[in-house]
């Protein structure tokens, strides 16, 4: 509600609100490039035309720090709602692609576009009250991005404006208890802590992603041929031999094994798939092929 929101970030959503054309909320996504807006009404993140990334920015979360700079928290946690609460599985489905979508624009160092929202409701009664609608929605011109993100707290900083400043401890202590975030003593597990839990988790993603997309996928570990998935089509046709690795917070290396890189060189449908935070809800892929596994974030190369 709009009694929630900082007096500065209000006058700014009521000055962006008054300046631009009457849209609906709706209409204000589609004109920002995306074509399935009318589609996705409830989502919290889009993907439009160039690649460019839209989330929404909640208001009454929305914090501003001593020197005037605006800072928001992303809880990582999709399972839960912000302030406590199991979310729904469509609630939790959604949460996921938003942070999905977001963590792709840090991982490539990109900004992302925002639209300012306030709600009718209580901001705690966002996903439990089903009357709860937008009040307010704008296009912000400012340039937004993922300052940091941190699996092991389940948080994320978004911040607008430019790139090199990040909110303090004590900016960040009092953002929290806006809600938006579980308490840290509170916080959900960070992901698997054991080298098997990892690889299980990323084997599981990775034959979920895949299938996903209708592809075959085989699961061919225990023949130890230099890679772990064989993916087909449907009419049979090979199309890759991936080797699955799987990196999380506590451990954030792996290495190739011996046969692995033989098969790398030889293979010529070989790949290698890293899940990054695997087993959690920002679980991320990305395939390199065997000239560009040096690139890989947290490849070890075995002396």
């Amino acid at each position: 509600m709009d009694k929630e929101v900082d007096p500065s970030v209000l006058a700014a959503i009521d000055e962006m609100r008054l300046s631009g054309p009457r849209l609906t909320p709706v209409e204000i996504v589609a004109k920002m490039g995306v074509f399935d807006a009318r589609d996705k009404p409830f989502e919290h993140a889009w993907l439009a035309t160039g690649d460019n990334v839209i989330a929404t920015i909640w208001g009454e979360y929305v914090s501003v720090a001593a020197g005037g700079r605006w800072f928001y928290l992303e809880s990582l946690d999709a399972q839960r709602r912000p302030g406590g609460g199991v979310r729904s599985a469509q609630q939790a489905q959604r949460a996921k692609d938003r942070l999905a979508l977001l963590k792709r624009t840090f991982d490539a160092g990109q900004g992302f576009r925002a639209v300012l929202q306030t709600n009718r409701v209580a901001i705690a009664e966002l996903e439990s009250n089903k009357s709860a609608k937008v009040s307010t929605r704008v296009r912000d011109d400012a340039d937004w991005h993922v300052a940091s993100w941190e699996p092991e707290q389940q948080l994320a900083v978004l911040v607008r404006g430019a790139r090199g400043w990040v909110p303090t401890d004590a900016d960040i202590t009092a953002a929290k208890a806006r809600g938006g975030v579980a308490p840290d003593e509170d916080a959900a597990p960070a992901g698997p802590t054991t080298t098997d839990a990892v690889q299980a988790a990323a084997m599981a993603y990775v034959m979920g992603h895949f299938k996903g997309y209708g592809y075959n996928a085989e699961d061919v570990t225990s023949k130890a041929l230099g890679y772990d998935i064989e993916v087909s089509n449907a009419k049979g046709a090979m199309l890759l031999k991936v080797v699955v690795k799987g990196t999380a917070p506590a451990l954030p290396t792996f290495a190739l094994t011996p046969d692995e890189s033989l098969c790398a060189v030889r293979e010529p449908l070989w790949r290698l798939l890293v899940v990054a935070d695997a087993g959690t809800a920002t679980a991320a892929h990305k395939i390199y092929k065997p000239t560009e596994v040096d690139q890989a974030p947290g490849f070890q190369r075995k002396a």
